[in-house]
């Protein structure tokens, strides 16, 4: 089992999330991370440019949720949940 570690700005996106209807399926999200952070499916996007060594999964069609695996400590580090396109 991996820790699941929320940043500030993921915390705030929480709340986005359950305005929106998109808290159940964020939910389930974060359960597969903690058991296994990189077992697709659902598909997860290695990202590159400013995220590299972090990893996408879709919430929706326009959210992801974005995080980083950390192996030597077992956690999961999830930067956002909210969309990263410009709004």
């Amino acid at each position: 089992m991996y820790t699941i570690l929320l940043t500030r700005k993921a915390q705030k996106d929480r709340a986005y999330l359950k305005q929106a209807g998109l808290e159940t399926k964020a939910r389930a999200l974060l359960s597969l991370l903690a058991e296994e952070p990189l077992r697709t499916p659902p598909a997860c996007e290695k990202l590159v440019g400013d995220l590299k060594g972090c990893y996408s999964r879709r919430i929706n069609i326009q959210h992801r949720l974005v995080y980083m695996v950390d192996e030597n400590n077992k956690m999961v580090k999830v930067l956002s949940m909210w969309s990263h396109y410009g709004e």
